[in-house]
């Protein structure tokens, strides 16, 4: 039996951040930071489960007319901070234009002098799709409920707030394109055509219509293997003594609402009072939906 095999997953949430402090080198993680970009340069930045990897197919789909010919979506449009852990070379020419990036750095960490597309989406929503991409991978399953999941990690990084104040008073920037999860599934095509407009891609009613159908969640799921994220699971999981017999899938059941029947409400009023004390100040809104409807255009 080799070492890797001997690896047990964490049953704590103590435990999963001590093995996530190798999830990346400084040496790794801050080669991204430093990547100097061109103009043209697109940069998916988001939160965790927020709908980066729906973006990455959306925007490579627009730049090549619907290529599926990648193994995992990572190949061809990296993680910028991960690249280099990951044995990518984020230098090297991309299969088309424009070269494209995605981070869960906020917009204020990015690379500056690219374009930046930023998702937001319902903090109820986001906690709950990222506790089960978490659980079977970076814990055991079924060993940290989704209180101490929430409690001892999702709320102490408040991930999606320190985005929305990063993006605020830059979300008007002409090399920013605001966008909500939720608006996104409200309306497929005119995000499509908003993203091509944004990244300078010619949209044609043909490309418009393959990249709809390829950014469908049917589709996506149908090609589940190719959006999981294996080369970290391969590459990271040693790193941080995790099996790598784990399943990182990025593609669930892209529903919005799940929240509501699975969250508690006492959870969901202290992401929302978080939300008055730390964004309400900044923005004006006094709740995510408002904030939606006001990035809706």
């Amino acid at each position: 039996m080799s070492d890797t095999e001997t690896f047990t997953r964490p049953t704590t949430v103590a435990e999963m951040l001590e093995r996530m402090e190798n999830f990346a080198t400084d040496e790794g993680w801050q080669k991204g930071l430093d990547y100097k970009p061109d103009p043209s340069d697109v940069f998916i930045v988001t939160p965790p489960k927020c709908g980066t990897t729906w973006m990455q197919q959306i925007v490579h789909g627009l730049r090549t007319r619907g290529s599926m010919d990648f193994d995992e979506i990572t190949q061809v449009i990296p993680w910028i901070n991960m690249a280099h852990d990951c044995g990518i070379d984020i230098d090297a020419p991309q299969v088309a234009s424009p070269r494209a990036f995605k981070t869960h750095s906020t917009l204020e960490e990015s690379p500056k002098g690219g374009k930046y597309i930023v998702i937001l989406r319902n903090p109820h929503d986001a906690l709950i799709s990222h506790y089960y991409f978490f659980e079977g991978f970076f814990f055991e399953k079924g060993s940290i409920d989704l209180e101490t999941f929430t409690r001892e990690y999702y709320i102490p990084r408040q991930m999606i707030f320190k985005h929305i104040l990063a993006l605020w008073g830059k979300h008007k920037d002409a090399n920013v394109l605001a966008l909500c999860y939720e608006n996104m599934k409200a309306d497929l095509p005119k995000t499509v055509e908003r993203v091509a407009e944004f990244t300078g891609i010619a949209l044609d009613d043909e490309l418009k219509e393959i990249v709809i159908r390829q950014a469908d969640i049917k589709f996506m799921q149908a090609h589940e293997d190719q959006f999981e994220d294996h080369i970290i699971r391969t590459k990271r999981g040693p790193a941080m003594k995790l099996p790598v017999d784990g399943k990182l899938s990025k593609v669930r059941d892209g529903q919005m609402g799940s929240a509501k029947l699975t969250l508690p409400e006492h959870l969901k009023q202290e992401l929302d009072s978080i939300w008055k004390t730390e964004v309400t100040p900044i923005t004006g809104f006094t709740s995510y939906e408002d904030m939606r409807k006001a990035l809706i255009h």
